[in-house]
This record gives structure tokens, sequence and C-alpha cells, in this order.
């Protein structure tokens, strides 16, 4: 499967079926949050991708559109993006916040909480199964 350019149509599907293979499997989320995600500059489409991470259910949740009533919002670059949720740089996410490449609207609490939990295996597992996939 794959390399499929990270956010496309292709990129998507395989995520979410992704998903669905690791579902129920990940230690429960110790914050309760929802946060939309608007990333600009994506090489295709309308070049702006919509959102979503939810913890609200007990798992963690992440797929297109918005939620109603976020906890906060994120925008950021599409390569941004695609470093710190493929290649899982938190550095460069450092970087891109202090030069304003990344804005924050709403409870930054609640995002210095979910980078401050302990990781997860089966988060690590996804992330390394995404990277396989992604181009």
């Amino acid at each position: 499967m794959g390399p499929f350019p990270f956010l496309s149509e292709e990129w998507i599907e395989a995520a979410t079926k992704l998903q669905a293979e690791f579902a129920g499997r990940a230690s429960k989320p110790s914050l309760q949050m929802k946060m939309n995600l608007v990333v600009t500059g994506v090489p295709f489409g309308d070049g702006t991708e919509d959102a979503h991470l939810d913890t609200t259910t007990g798992e963690l949740v992440v797929n297109r559109g918005h939620v109603e009533d976020p906890d906060l919002k994120v925008t950021l670059d599409y390569e941004t993006a695609k470093a710190i949720l493929v290649e899982q740089d938190q550095q460069v996410g450092m970087q891109a916040f202090m030069a304003g490449r990344i804005r924050i609207e709403g409870d930054m609490s609640k995002l210095l909480a979910l980078q401050a939990a302990p990781p997860d295996p089966v988060h690590a597992e996804i992330a390394s199964r995404v990277k396989e996939f992604t181009a």
C-alpha cells in the first residue's frame, strides 16, 4: 500500500483503515479534549484540510471535518503538520510555534497536557505504520 501524499484521499483512506484496525487497543486517554485542526498550504484540493481530534469517547479519534464546541483550534501549514503527525518530530512543532507558523485558539493547557502524556505503545505502532504509507 502506498506511498501516498500526506492528506491525499488515498492517504486519508489508509489512515482511516489503520485507525479502525487498532480501535480499542490503545490505553484510554487521560485527558478529555476536542481539538479542531486546520492544515493550510495543502498542495492539492482547495489547499486546506479541516480535521479534528476527539478523546471524549474514551478513545483517540482523528477524522476529517470539525467538531462542535472544541476546546481548542490549531492552525498550521502542511509541512509542519506532516513533520508533527507523520514524522513525530515535536522539535519542528516547537520551532514552528515559536516562529508563529502554528496558531492556537482556545485552551492551550489541554494541548500541553496532551503532549506531556506518556507515550502509548499502540500509538507508536500506528505512527510507524503511517510512515510506511506516507510519501
